[in-house]
């Protein structure tokens, strides 16, 4: 069980990438968002409902093994987050770019109330912040896309 929650939580091994992990699991979550995208809204949302419940279960698992609340290497969090940011933008190269470079600022920045959700231990902390701020990023993508007519 150990061997498969690692695979799920480090994005099968994408979080052991060298420098930034958090950064090479959303970059590596941008074609998923875009194949979701292309088999349609309802299979999107299934797609971040199993990422996002996957997640928690394999990001607790993971982290109570190696002792720490919340490992570099787990970056399931961030193709939940990623995900997020493309239910309230289609995913063009534009979009993918723009919506990879908002979350990751979100994410590293973790302005309230983003902050106050990693503070929740292990699965569900792990994973929350991270929709949280694919919300945020989401929500800013599609109210800039509105003023400047793209989109």
């Amino acid at each position: 069980m150990f061997v498969f929650a690692k695979l799920v939580a480090t994005y099968l091994y994408v979080g052991f990438l060298p420098k930034m992990p958090g950064t090479w699991g959303s970059i590596f979550a941008l074609p998923l968002a875009w194949f979701l995208y292309k088999l349609g809204t309802t299979t999107y949302w299934v797609g971040l409902l199993i990422v996002t419940l996957l997640g928690i279960w394999a990001s607790g698992v993971y982290s109570k093994s190696v002792g720490n609340e919340d490992p570099d290497e787990v970056v399931i969090d961030e193709v939940a987050g990623i995900l997020t940011v493309f239910l309230f933008v289609k995913p063009t190269l534009l979009s993918l770019v723009l919506g990879l470079i908002l979350f990751r600022v979100i994410d590293i920045l973790k302005p309230p109330p983003v902050n106050w959700l990693e503070k929740i231990p292990y699965g569900v902390g792990i994973m929350i912040d991270d929709l949280l701020a694919g919300v945020l990023a989401g929500v800013i993508l599609f109210a800039v896309g509105r003023i400047f007519g793209v989109g």
